[in-house]
């Protein structure tokens, strides 16, 4: 069979994405987990996160909601940490996002229609040594859909 210019920029791309997001699919897989999406990341519904939260695993939660987004609403995720996206990579380095392990369970989560501001800070976070990050599927409002518990957010936020 010929191939014309057409089938074999096909081919490379196709091999090209192979490539990248084959890692993913295996660490995944190995680790007993769900098989990432197209951005290499795992999701978590949020009846999975609440029955986790509700047996009291150790989850380190990210709200990566718009300060808008954050400050129009009335609570957070109870125990989640608010951090603006752009600013993620810098918080690393402090408390309390410094002093996580990189082997501990984090869950991202935003407001976005399709969880973009938690996937890209999902992959941020995987870059810089996290092993087991996940996003919460559908995010801040999946979470008050399934009536996860929400507390109150500090005084002047």
């Amino acid at each position: 069979m010929r191939l014309n210019k057409s089938r074999a920029l096909a081919c490379a791309l196709f091999a090209a994405c192979a490539a990248t997001f084959a890692p993913f699919v295996v660490r995944a897989v190995a680790q007993g987990g769900a098989e990432p999406n197209a951005a290499g990341v795992e999701f978590v519904t949020a009846a999975e996160l609440k029955e986790k939260l509700t047996k009291g695993a150790p989850v380190t939660l990210i709200d990566l909601r718009t300060a808008n987004a954050f400050a129009s609403s009335d609570g957070k995720v109870s125990g989640a940490i608010h951090i603006k996206e752009r600013r993620l990579r810098a918080r690393l380095g402090l408390p309390p996002l410094r002093d996580v392990p990189r082997d501990a369970e984090v869950v991202t989560y935003c407001a976005c229609p399709n969880d973009e501001a938690a996937v890209r800070a999902a992959q941020t976070l995987t870059g810089a040594g996290f092993k087991r990050v996940r996003v919460l599927k559908g995010g801040w409002r999946a979470w008050l859909d399934a009536r996860g518990p929400v507390e109150a957010k500090p005084r002047g936020l």
